[in-house]
């Protein structure tokens, strides 16, 4: 019999919102989770661009 998932942790995908207006070819994307029971709204956070080379605000897209 297969286990049952842990709680309410779920993986989600974090994207870039800058790059997306600035030209800069490719994607900067993270894979993290978070408890949906205590996080029901859409996750955002600073993160690293490696193409744009600064910090920047990634939401949550999946």
């Amino acid at each position: 019999m297969a286990k049952k998932a842990k709680g309410d942790r779920i993986q989600v995908i974090l994207e870039c919102t800058e790059q997306k207006g600035s030209g800069v070819p490719g994607m900067s994307r993270y894979i993290t989770t978070k408890n949906r029971k205590n996080t029901t709204e859409r996750l955002e956070l600073k993160k690293y661009n490696p193409y744009l080379r600064r910090v920047t605000v990634h939401k949550e897209i999946k």
